[in-house]
């Protein structure tokens, strides 16, 4: 039914095979996979009485299972309670990207790319502008990394480029010949430039010229974007998609329910059917709202769909979603089903699918996204005066170690709280750990940001 419904959506041949692909994945996400199907789901034959079939109408009901997928897992993986906490052991950086994280919004930016790159990739811009850091995300099917040959996990350049119309240019300021032509934008990111290039026309031979005054030379000294895959086991520059493994199966629900709805309309307003004496042609009549008069040999009838036929395709559908969630690891819980609150630990092996998905999130946007990305912060921050939160960030070192502390997927309740507090007690007391050690690790459930300020604060009360 995919490849089906994919043959009636338009190709644009100037584009390579990637874009295609990534635009098809991102129409599952937002729910317009099917907005190029000609027929409505009600529409049965044509005009000329020619059958409609299903594949080419667009179903009535539809089950948005991707978006809950991913919807879940980033919930998992970025939500405020989530959301890791950078640490080195060098505490000027670690104060510094402290409060960056807080300026440039991090954890909604890492959400917005968590959603986005469902689909396989995302990009992370990272600009520098009046002395203020800004992050943007951007979607990569009109983007095309290169990089570089004796580092392949080091960006050479990315190139974006895609079709725009003169009318929406000449908005921008663009001096178009012909605003009802149709031209390729285009600009691309090196380790020193931001180059824009004046639009081209769609189809001609025309050579990209620079626009020297829309080019900006940011000097990092890097190209300034994180490239973050999905998930392991994509294709060339992408990763995997989150819900690719259960699209068939969306798709089969979305057609059973709109089935269903169609035939419990029927069954609130069945087709009357009058049978008249031999010889005489049959009626057949909409509603049952009038009172019939037969004659002695003939009789009438309501044509109806049976409540099992019903049943039977919801209890198909109910099947069909627990398979699609099982196939991406999605959350087959139930929240009806819970009669009473459930500890943190019952709550992860209700949820152990959703939490692998969510683990293997969390390697390549932490390990792949915010690392880098903070990396890159430092290093704006050794040349251009940064300024958070009304101060001057200090000379920082930009290859200072950095980990990410991520919290626990639930929070402990109070007789887990307890647990851990007495067990990092006794081995404080047992010289087996150190304090600052111990509080960091009850920092994520306590929400203690700065550890050394906390440590701080406790020695001053003890003093006391």
């Amino acid at each position: 039914m995919l490849s089906t419904i994919c043959d009636l959506i338009p190709a644009d041949h100037d584009y390579p095979a990637r874009t295609r692909r990534l635009e098809l994945l991102r129409r599952v996400l937002d729910g317009t996979l099917y907005d190029s199907l000609p027929y409505e789901f009600h529409e049965e034959r044509t005009p000329g009485g020619e059958y409609i079939p299903l594949r080419k109408r667009r179903p009535s009901v539809r089950y948005a299972l991707a978006r809950t997928v991913v919807e879940d897992s980033v919930a998992l993986l970025f939500s405020d309670g989530h959301f890791p906490v950078i640490d080195s052991p060098d505490r000027q950086v670690r104060d510094a990207i402290a409060a960056l994280t807080r300026s440039t919004r991090l954890n909604s930016i890492m959400t917005d790319a968590a959603l986005r790159g469902s689909i396989g990739s995302v990009a992370i811009l990272l600009r520098v502008l009046r002395g203020r850091i800004f992050l943007n995300v951007l979607e990569t099917p009109f983007l095309t990394p290169i990089w570089e040959p004796d580092a392949p996990d080091t960006l050479k350049y990315v190139t974006e480029r895609y079709k725009v119309s003169g009318v929406q240019l000449a908005s921008q300021g663009f001096a178009i010949p012909d605003a009802d032509a149709t031209y390729w934008f285009m600009r691309r990111w090196d380790n020193v430039w931001e180059r824009w290039y004046d639009p081209a026309p769609v189809g001609s031979n025309q050579v990209a010229m620079l626009d020297e005054k829309r080019s900006v030379r940011h000097g990092l000294g890097f190209v300034p974007l994180v490239w973050i895959p999905n998930l392991p086991g994509g294709v060339g520059e992408d990763g995997g998609c989150t819900f690719q493994a259960a699209i068939e199966t969306s798709i089969e629900i979305d057609y059973q329910l709109s089935q269903a709805g169609r035939g419990l309309k029927y069954s609130s307003d069945p087709t009357l059917l009058i049978r008249e004496p031999v010889g005489l042609d049959t009626n057949i009549v909409r509603g049952a709202a009038n009172a019939l008069v037969v004659s002695e040999k003939g009789d009438a009838k309501l044509l109806e769909i049976g409540g099992t036929a019903s049943q039977a395709v919801l209890d198909y559908v109910r099947m069909l979603r627990e398979l699609a969630l099982e196939s991406v690891h999605g959350n087959r819980t139930e929240a009806n089903r819970l009669t009473a609150p459930a500890s943190g630990r019952a709550l992860e092996l209700m949820n152990q699918g959703l939490l692998w998905l969510a683990d293997n999130l969390r390697v390549n946007y932490g390990d792949f996204g915010i690392l880098p990305l903070s990396r890159m912060m430092l290093h704006a921050a050794r040349l251009y005066e940064i300024r958070v939160e009304g101060k001057l960030l200090p000379p920082l070192n930009p290859d200072a170690s950095l980990t990410l502390r991520w919290p626990d997927w639930y929070p402990p309740d109070p007789l887990d709280r307890q647990r851990d507090a007495q067990t990092i007690e006794a081995m404080i007391n047992g010289g087996l750990l150190s304090r600052e050690t111990g509080l960091r690790i009850l920092a994520p459930a306590y929400d203690i940001e700065n550890i050394s300020a906390e440590l701080a604060r406790i020695k001053g009360e003890t003093l006391e």
